[in-house]
């Protein structure tokens, strides 16, 4: 701790002895094994020299570690009269002060402290407790950005940063972690162990550090805008919402803070509420294009299609280049370009863009040249930003294809007949299979129903199911399959529950029945069946050519890496069929399925049909699903707002003469459609 020294003054009698620096030495190594013999050390020094303040303040030091608080204080007050301003002294008189609940003066000798040394955090620290002790939390929370501000520049901290960010992750550990044993109550150091461990990818670890930061430094804003992060990436969403309106009470106003709050929001459904901090924050500055990109996004959930168009193209007006704003006026479906904004996109593909500018610039051409009948150069808009997506990607067949055999071999009728139980909620209906296969045609339909919540594509039985994957991937259990054959009744009871408390927070109505439309869900259907035995299953497909090649000319916010390949993404369906295939036969009646094609050609009867499964009476509010004014976050919002129709059905055949990677991947799923292919159980073998 950087404080200073006190300088000894010598006695004005020239007979004095030297000041004894080498017994004062050893009275201060005294002070944590034996104060007591610190104390008497300290006082004949005194005695000897009459006035020798370094002596004094480890007499101070001795008296406050024996429990003497009262005393100690005393000794301090008047050696701070007698050299005021000494950083040493002030900062023991703050611990006795504090310690003998005299705040005021604990405060008064830390901001003398912190004028004399403001580039040294432990002052600061010990500033913001004690107004917080004071109950004056804005000023501790200001006291805690500047010992964070003196920490930047902190030589030691700056060296473990550097070493961090370089990968040399052992070494700056090692560095902080000793720096942690001298200052235990340093938060800056704290919060890059907790860094340290997300880059390893140990989140759990990673927050717990961070949290620990934040209980030293409450007003630690960085720590705090980090740890949102963390608990959005683990789909902790009130506790996200919590810090995030904490952070936002923060002195140091910042939009930063305000744009991590809305996206909490959003994640949270609560679309609105985000919204009204977009547009207060372009009231303020209303040449942010990510801002209005982000508007943009809230308008076009909400179903405001104009509004929507209009914030991404003012986005586009102040940067021509960003190509999401330009890829998300193509996603609305809706929205047509003009020959002037496809002009425009070539003019900002020619200026170099990098990145995802670029694979969104040529996603958004190659949906603005389909559109104007232009399938040849569309389909090289679409091949090249496929290109350039896949290769940011990592994604692995093979790894799909062996996940499917395993879940066929796992999920047996022998399987389940021997595992009665689980969690016997009733609530979830789950709506998975491919994008792009019509799933959100499907949610639309059954939320228009007053028994059914729609929510969106929730992460958390793929968060379950990765969890339990990773216990035998780490050589816990054999296999995923060994691990799901010795989960006992009470853990999968356990896990259901989990599944139904977790995704609590998404339900915003008190309706009985909620859909779950993540589609990757295929590969967890026996999971679900197995931790939640009634809830219902709902597979929603949509003829291979169609919904691979309308997946592949669309770009995925997050997930789906698959699509990024003709090839990869036939072989995708092909599992998913196969796997399909097996799940009915193992367990017959318990998925129902819905093919697009004959929900469009007749939809009273299908509709009919998929609320008789659901065990749900007949509404007609369901035939009229476009008229529900829920918040859609996928990539159809804009088609369920209206009736169904027939114009997608053959998109794809406009393209079929460069679609021979998919239609081979595909195999003979083709020409079987809707029926699985009778060489579904040979291809799981192979």
């Amino acid at each position: 701790m950087a404080l200073g020294t006190i300088a000894a003054r010598p006695s004005p009698r020239p007979s004095a002895q030297a000041v004894p620096g080498a017994a004062l030495a050893e009275a201060a190594r005294l002070l944590e094994s034996d104060p007591a013999m610190a104390l008497a050390r300290a006082e004949t020094l005194i005695k000897a020299h009459r006035s020798l303040p370094p002596a004094e303040l480890i007499a101070a030091q001795a008296l406050r570690r024996m429990g003497k608080g009262q005393s100690a204080l005393t000794r301090l007050i008047a050696l701070d009269r007698a050299q005021p301003g000494v950083p040493p002294i002030l900062w023991e008189l703050a611990q006795a002060a504090g310690e003998m609940g005299d705040g005021r003066r604990a405060v008064a000798a830390l901001e003398a402290l912190t004028r004399a040394q403001p580039q040294v955090a432990s002052g600061w620290y010990l500033l913001a407790r004690e107004w917080r002790r004071l109950g004056e939390a804005d000023k501790a929370w200001r006291a805690d950005l500047s010992a964070i501000h003196a920490s930047s520049s902190d030589p030691e901290l700056v060296k473990a940063a550097l070493a961090m960010n370089a990968g040399e992750l052992d070494a700056a550990e090692a560095m902080l972690t000793a720096r942690l044993t001298r200052i235990p109550e340093d938060a800056s150091a704290t919060r890059l162990i907790g860094e340290i461990h997300w880059r390893r990818g140990d989140l759990a670890e990673a927050m717990a550090w961070v949290e620990k930061a934040l209980d030293m430094a409450p007003g630690f804003d960085l720590a705090r805008d980090f740890l949102i992060r963390l608990l959005l990436q683990t789909n902790r969403l009130p506790e996200a919402q919590a810090h995030a309106e904490t952070l936002c009470a923060s002195p140091m106003q910042s939009p930063a803070h305000r744009l991590l709050r809305a996206s909490v929001l959003v994640r949270l459904g609560d679309q609105e509420g985000a919204g009204g901090i977009y547009e207060a924050l372009l009231a303020d500055a209303p040449d942010n294009a990510h801002v209005w990109q982000n508007l943009g996004h809230v308008r076009k959930t909400l179903g405001d299609q104009g509004g929507a168009v209009e914030a991404y193209r003012r986005a586009i007006g102040i940067t021509a280049t960003m190509g999401e704003a330009w890829w998300s006026l193509a996603n609305l479906k809706t929205a047509k370009f003009t020959a002037q904004d496809r002009a425009a996109m070539q003019a900002a593909i020619a200026t170099g863009p990098t990145g995802e500018d670029l694979f969104h610039l040529h996603f958004a051409l190659g949906k603005a040249l389909e559109d104007a009948g232009d399938y040849a150069a569309s389909f090289k808009h679409y091949t090249t930003a496929n290109r350039l997506r896949r290769a940011e990607i990592t994604y692995s067949t093979q790894g799909t294809h062996e996940a499917a055999v395993e879940h066929a071999v796992t999920f047996t009728a022998p399987f389940y007949a021997t595992r009665e139980g689980g969690c016997m909620a009733p609530d979830p209906i789950f709506i998975l299979g491919l994008p792009r296969s019509g799933s959100t045609l499907v949610e639309q339909i059954l939320s228009s129903h007053s028994m059914i919540e729609g929510t969106h594509e929730l992460p958390e039985m793929m968060m379950i199911a990765g969890r339990l994957k990773s216990r035998a991937e780490q050589g816990e259990f054999a296999s995923y399959g060994d691990l799901l054959r010795s989960l006992s009744p009470a853990d999968r009871t356990r896990l259901g529950e989990e599944y139904i408390e977790l995704t609590r927070v998404h339900r915003q109505t008190d309706r009985p029945l909620f859909i779950d439309k993540m589609p990757n869900n295929w590969q967890n259907a026996g999971l679900i069946r197995l931790i939640l035995p009634r809830a219902k299953i709902i597979d929603a497909r949509r003829h291979p050519m169609a919904c691979c090649f309308s997946g592949w000319k669309q770009h995925f916010a997050r997930g789906q890496v698959f699509t990024y390949d003709l090839a990869e993404i036939g072989a995708y369906y092909r599992d998913y069929v196969a796997q399909m295939a097996h799940f009915d036969e193992a367990t017959p009646g318990a998925v129902h399925r819905v093919i697009y094609e004959r929900m469009v050609a007749d939809t009273q009867a299908e509709v009919a049909r998929l609320l008789a499964y659901v065990g749900v009476d007949f509404e007609e509010a369901c035939l009229s699903f476009w008229e529900n004014k829920r918040a859609v976050r996928t990539a159809s919002s804009e088609q369920v707002r209206r009736p169904i129709y027939r114009d997608g059905l053959e998109q794809w055949t406009h393209y079929a003469d460069w679609l021979d990677p998919l239609r081979q991947a595909l195999g003979p799923v083709t020409e079987a459609y809707p029926d699985p292919p009778q060489d579904w159980a040979a291809h799981l073998a192979s």
